[in-house]
């Protein structure tokens, strides 16, 4: 690969980070993660060894892309979730560090063996994170994206977890669409949950699938189709753990108690409701 006539790595980060300062509060980050992916190295490979390296001729439309707002994942292709390494497309959400709540969560509510379900998996995040750290357990993962399931099931490839996980393309708004997929100790969700007309971030309108975020006027529409149908999912003392969006806990919560469910609430990080445990 072609330098850039003399600038150097860090001169290169310094002068890209203050370009993308105008559109993110981690323009830092983000111009050092372009510029790895660019290297072909890790972070902390390029923090050690090569800061004072000729910078790499494509990194400038690496940071053209984020500087129109394409969030980073999708440049990299990679975003890192419970400590695994995940490929990521733009036919997946990228997976957050709040959702990692409902893995806690799961850690702490399953025992050593077992069968989980996670509907809507997306990258596989959920699944693959919890099968990473329950070795006794195996996993379906569900979606209505063929695009999204074939990124799962590379992820699960490159983990060492495809022995353990199936993958199966489901539209759960589809009359018999469970039909086969058996019944589960867990069931693990993040459905879509944003009110149809939010105000979202352009790095979130304009790049991640609307499909996997919008549901509805009050964001509600899909705990309205899942829970009444988590009966016939969930064995005899079978656990499903669902992420909220902001400000949904009493509504899903409703559902779930009208659906005969007892609901625990788990908060993120940042004190926030995240998840809801339901029995």
């Amino acid at each position: 690969m072609s330098d850039r006539g003399g600038v150097t790595i860090a001169q290169a980060i310094r002068a890209a980070a203050q370009r993308l300062a105008a559109i993110t509060d981690t323009a830092r980050l983000d111009a050092e993660l372009l510029m790895a992916h660019a290297l072909g190295i890790s972070r902390s490979q390029m923090l050690l060894r090569a800061m004072q390296n000729p910078a790499p001729a494509g990194f400038d439309a690496l940071v053209d892309r984020r500087a129109e707002h394409e969030p980073v994942a999708y440049i990299t292709g990679l975003e890192e979730f419970y400590g695994l390494e995940l490929a990521v497309s733009p036919a997946t959400l990228i997976p957050r560090g709040d959702s990692e709540t409902l893995i806690t969560a799961a850690l702490e509510v399953t025992g050593g063996a077992g069968r989980a379900l996670d509907l809507g998996t997306g990258s596989g995040a959920l699944l693959l994170a919890l099968l990473a750290n329950r070795a006794g357990w195996q996993g379906v993962g569900v979606d209505a994206s063929a695009a999204a399931l074939a990124v799962a099931a590379g992820n699960a490839g490159a983990l060492g977890l495809a022995d353990r996980s199936v993958w199966h393309q489901r539209d759960w708004h589809a009359e018999g669409w469970a039909d086969g997929l058996g019944t589960f100790d867990l069931v693990l969700c993040n459905p879509p949950y944003v009110e149809t007309d939010a105000t979202l971030d352009r790095q979130v309108r304009d790049y991640e699938p609307a499909s996997a975020l919008f549901a509805g006027p009050q964001g509600l529409d899909d705990y309205r189709a899942l829970i009444p149908q988590l009966g016939k999912l969930i064995v005899p003392g079978g656990i499903a753990i669902f992420e909220i969006g902001a400000g949904q806990d009493e509504a899903v919560s409703a559902i779930a108690v009208a659906s005969g469910f007892a609901v625990e609430l788990r908060r993120d990080l940042g004190g926030r409701p995240r998840a809801l445990i339901l029995r």
